[in-house]
């Protein structure tokens, strides 16, 4: 197993939160100027990965869909939020395991610092994470049977095959923190020299840890911490229910055990941040995603707006023509 201290997912996947924001906003930007200028934002894909973007509009087209408005970056940031919850969703009927969850969130979420939902439509670009993970992690299910699983078209997972590699600079090989939970649990065992009785609560801290893994994963603490922190933040949130050992002093045992990057003081505030990070995961409801999906389909294809507002007008003037053909 290669190491994460030399993995490009630690030299180029995890960045400042400052960094974090301007990327969203750069690729929420350039679509916004994508709309503007040709006044659709839909970036097409063929399966060798050539892009086709909008042709440009003549000015009575321009002002003609000119009404669609694009998405602000927090709502891409919910809709980005509402798509994750639908991978681990999708994940969790297929069953499988943690590992290709975890992989293709990330690659979710490295995706979407390259480019905007306005120009990718998340839910295309959801099932081909998963696929790509599938492939990486060995656990391959043909595109058909993922396709047909939720009753989507294969050939979009194909198709979109190829733009998620470039985009994710063919770095596949993730560290989730799912291995290092367990590391750490087996580490936990010797510091305490755990009895039989103590054995199984680590099981259970083990277990409810991995559930405030699966939390954290829906956040953006991946591309900001490592993973041996994201597991350590989620096993001290266990271990305030199940009340193993005295936290602090496992992680000063921790340090004195190693040649420490961080101090004690260090590491304490990355955890803080991790909570923080995690305590603000909110799903976002139905009315949330109406309004924001209404945007989406809008800015990708004004023609769409177009056809909506058609529909409503004839259905407000649908009572009066049937009075008048009386």
């Amino acid at each position: 197993m290669a190491d994460f201290l030399t993995s490009t997912h630690r030299a180029k996947w995890i960045f400042p939160p400052q960094e974090l924001k301007e990327k969203y906003k750069a690729a929420n930007q350039r679509a916004r100027q994508m709309l503007e200028k040709y006044g659709a934002t839909r970036v097409e894909v063929d399966i060798d990965g050539s892009l086709s973007y909008p042709e440009r509009q003549n000015e009575a087209k321009a002002e003609k869909h000119s009404r669609a408005k694009p998405l602000k970056t927090e709502e891409e940031h919910l809709i980005r939020a509402f798509y994750e919850f639908k991978i681990q969703d999708v994940c969790d009927a297929f069953k499988f395991p943690r590992k290709i969850q975890a992989t293709a969130l990330i690659y979710f979420k490295r995706f979407y610092l390259q480019w905007s939902v306005m120009e990718h439509h998340p839910k295309d670009i959801m099932l081909t994470c998963i696929y790509t993970a599938c492939k990486a992690e060995e656990n391959h299910v043909s595109a058909e049977e993922l396709g047909k699983g939720i009753e989507q078209s294969h050939q979009m997972i194909l198709n979109n095959e190829m733009i998620v590699l470039q985009s994710l600079g063919f770095d596949l090989i993730v560290y989730a923190p799912y291995r290092s939970l367990e590391g750490f649990v087996n580490d936990m065992e010797d510091y305490i020299r755990a009895t039989d009785d103590q054995r199984q609560t680590l099981m259970a801290l083990l277990e409810t840890a991995k559930i405030e893994a699966d939390k954290t994963m829906l956040t953006e603490a991946p591309l900001l911490f490592a993973p041996g922190q994201l597991a350590l933040a989620a096993l001290r949130r266990s271990n305030q229910v199940h009340g193993v050992l005295d936290f602090e002093r496992y992680l000063r045992s921790i340090l004195s055990r190693q040649q420490p990057v961080h101090t004690i003081s260090e590491l304490t505030t990355a955890l803080n941040n991790i909570d923080s990070v995690v305590s603000k995961l909110a799903t976002p409801t139905a009315s949330d995603m109406k309004h924001i999906d209404r945007k989406l389909k809008s800015c990708r294809d004004p023609s769409s707006h177009d056809k909506s507002k058609k529909r409503k007008h004839r259905s407000k003037e649908s009572p009066s023509q049937l009075h008048n053909m009386a």
